[in-house]
């Protein structure tokens, strides 16, 4: 789970984290080649093509992307994710909180044509990124759900943040100090959000130890 949280712009940022699902993938996309099978979790697999896209998207949004073990690896937490919330009868996103993180996807860049000519140059279609936006926001969503009620920051948790790392990174900075007061609320939802990636990475390697996973190497290696 690799989205960031921006709090304020002189707050540390933090990696917070589209299952890859073959089936999906074929309808979505009819007629594109697929190269091949990189990874099966129990009756499902990931393909090459999901990989692929999956870093694509990556370019689009971070301006880079991992490489195609880490999007693989990805894909397989994001599927343990998505198969858990579908389970559980999580709702969807709402179409209108996706087009407000598409708009706010497109104006990062200073005109229309360039974000039309950006999603060409990385082979994307506008269903692709919307579909993957959808989603992003579902799996960010349930692990929230998930875990968010089990967290618990303490003050001190909040003053220990301010004093060993705001104060210090704002001063590398030459930028002046808000009061504790001023940024408590902030640091307090940074510090949650630290705790549910915590839980989430825990929780996901515990459920990855007891699934049925196979992955293949580049080169046919498995």
């Amino acid at each position: 789970m690799r989205r960031a949280l921006s709090i304020f712009v002189w707050i540390l940022l933090l990696g917070v984290a589209s299952p890859g699902i073959a089936g999906q993938a074929a309808q979505e996309q009819p007629g594109r080649v697929v190269d091949r099978i990189v990874a099966r979790i129990e009756g499902d697999i990931i393909l090459l093509s999901q990989v692929r896209e999956l870093g694509a998207f990556q370019q689009l949004v971070e301006g880079k992307s991992e490489s195609d073990d880490g999007l693989r690896a990805e894909l397989i937490e994001q599927w343990i994710v998505q198969t858990e919330a579908s389970e559980s009868r999580f709702p969807e996103p709402a179409q209108s909180e996706v087009d407000r993180e598409l708009a706010r996807l497109a104006a990062q860049f200073p005109a229309a044509e360039a974000y039309k000519s950006k999603l060409s140059e990385l082979g994307l279609s506008a269903t692709q990124v919307r579909q993957m936006l959808a989603r992003q926001i579902y799996i960010e969503r349930y692990i929230d759900y998930k875990f968010r009620p089990s967290v618990q920051i303490k003050s001190e948790d909040v003053q220990n943040y301010y004093q060993t790392e705001l104060l210090p990174e704002l001063a590398k900075k030459n930028e002046a100090a808000p009061r504790r007061a001023d940024v408590e609320g902030q640091i307090l939802e940074l510090l949650t959000q630290r705790a549910i990636t915590d839980l989430a990475t825990k929780w996901l390697d515990d459920t990855k130890s007891r699934l049925k996973i196979e992955t293949t190497m580049p080169g046919g290696k498995s």
